[in-house]
């Protein structure tokens, strides 16, 4: 189960993410990102409630940090040990932008 918290503030869209980022999960953190991201110039995904993420996971911000690139951009927060390990080993670290 993921809960996705957004709040926005002015071109700026914060998404909480709860739970697990997962193949089940996926596609509605997807459609959140697609059907909120019109006007935003600064996308953060706040993570510090995240307690796995899979390759479908990886694949939606992978997505949304190709769209972020061009209007914007996008940083990842509050990471976990484990999620900052499964960012290391498949090589996100050094896409996304952790801070």
């Amino acid at each position: 189960m993921l809960d996705i918290n957004k709040v926005a503030d002015g071109s700026k869209l914060t998404i909480g993410l709860v739970g697990r980022l997962d193949t089940t999960t996926a596609p509605d953190l997807e459609k959140e990102v697609k059907e909120n991201l019109d006007g935003v110039s600064e996308l953060v995904f706040d993570m510090k409630d995240l307690e796995y993420i899979s390759s479908a996971g990886l694949r939606v911000l992978l997505s949304a940090q190709k769209v972020m690139n061009k209007s914007g951009k996008m940083t990842v927060c509050n990471v976990s040990d484990s999620i900052n390990e499964i960012f290391e080993v498949t090589g996100f670290s050094d896409i996304l932008t952790i801070i």
